[in-house]
């Protein structure tokens, strides 16, 4: 990459744990960026240690963010401006998107430079469905919040990813078995480290495995979609209804663009129940 970086905003995504995975265009970009906005400058520090260089760090943070943004906007106009977690992809259960779209509002360009994110890295391990996913990144921490939240969640034909921490990571994984069901699920952790693992099975075994032994490091909870059957009866009211007008196709539609779930399954589900009328 050339030493000099044209103004504008620089998204950059650093490792999870290997500093091996810091790519080469994103090192280009630390070292020769204007300034750094960066979470903690500690935690950067040691990756601009990895790569010898010293380079001038603005903190860039929930608490401090609104304050700090209209200056970086400025600096945009003529310097180089790059973003970066503590680790993985900004904006990613980080903050950042505020300053991507006043960045854009004030017609400066916006760079993304593409690298690790655990969610996704997770997703790789798990054995779970793909083809469509939910991030759903920190459930709140009180039980009625967690539980009011999963329920939003439960009837999405996706696999759900969460962020989570050691000490919650066992409630979370109750709460989940109590509200969505005995799903297939995996809990991946120290991605990319050397004690790197993902432990799948049932959210009932486990939210036993965790239950008295919370684990270290950062936590990626991903749990399966709920079973094809699940989905479709859980919407039986809303099919009945819509098949009283319409035809198993339509109501179908209707029902899909009412709830976001898969037409297909709904299709299904519409014939089964004009059949059983």
């Amino acid at each position: 990459m050339n030493a000099t970086l044209a103004p504008g905003l620089y998204i950059v995504a650093t490792p999870i744990g290997n500093l091996g995975d810091l790519t080469p265009r994103a090192a280009a970009v630390l070292i020769h960026a204007s300034v750094l906005c960066v979470e903690d400058s500690r935690v950067t520090g040691k990756l601009l240690n990895h790569l010898g260089v010293k380079r001038p760090m603005t903190p860039y943070h929930d608490h401090n963010a609104d304050s700090v943004r209209p200056g970086l906007i400025a600096r945009m106009g003529n310097d180089s401006v790059a973003l970066v977690s503590d680790a993985g992809t900004p904006l990613i259960s980080d903050p950042g998107y505020k300053l991507v779209r006043e960045a854009r509002l004030a017609g400066h360009s916006v760079f993304t430079v593409p690298g690790a994110c655990a969610a996704i890295a997770g997703l790789t391990l798990a054995g779970l469905p793909t083809d469509r996913f939910l991030f759903g990144g920190f459930l709140p921490s009180k039980a009625k919040a967690k539980a009011d939240a999963i329920a939003d969640l439960a009837h999405v034909p996706a696999t759900l990813v969460f962020y989570e921490s050691g000490p919650r990571l066992g409630a979370t994984l109750a709460a989940l078995r109590e509200v969505l069901g005995d799903r297939e699920a995996a809990v991946a952790r120290e991605l990319t480290k050397a004690y790197e693992e993902c432990v799948t099975g049932t959210l009932t075994t486990l939210a036993k495995r965790y239950a008295d032994a919370p684990p270290k490091g950062e936590i990626v909870v991903l749990v399966g979609p709920p079973a094809v059957r699940e989905v479709a009866i859980d919407c039986d009211a809303a099919l009945r209804d819509a098949l009283s007008r319409l035809p198993p196709g339509r109501a179908a539609s209707e029902v899909a663009e009412a709830t976001g779930l898969d037409r297909r399954t709904l299709y299904a589900r519409a014939l089964e129940l004009k059949g059983a009328a």
